[in-house]
């Protein structure tokens, strides 16, 4: 059993910044990245950030410049700081495990996502 829980969001100004973090428990043997993913009234869900255990990332290209994605080596939380914030990335927010609670068993776990609305 893995839960993921993230807390940060809220309403902000166009152009403004917000900090979203993502805990991670239970059993957790290994984890091979961590993401933020996100998802709009009537739109697919989108991979925003992601960062894997060797400390590569990958963004969105709409978000690349102003979103960063971190985590300290060894902790089981990730963050993505969100600056110069656009109505375009109102969505709830997802945050995304992927990683293994035992030696064999393999996840893909989810949080239960956090709001995050842009609008003057």
């Amino acid at each position: 059993q893995v839960d993921l829980v993230e807390s940060g969001g809220g309403l902000v100004q166009p152009g403004g910044s917000l900090s979203l973090s993502c805990a991670a428990s239970g059993s957790i043997f290994r984890i091979v990245a961590m993401s933020w993913y996100r998802q709009a009234p009537g739109k697919e869900r989108e991979l925003v950030a992601s960062r894997n255990s060797g400390g590569g990332v990958d963004y969105l290209d709409s978000v690349k410049g102003r979103f960063t994605i971190s985590r300290i080596s060894g902790d089981k939380t990730v963050y993505l700081q969100m600056n110069s914030l656009k109505p375009e990335d109102t969505a709830v927010y997802y945050c995304n495990m992927r990683g293994y609670e035992s030696p064999l068993n393999w996840g893909d776990y989810w949080g239960p996502g956090t709001q995050v609305t842009v609008s003057s």
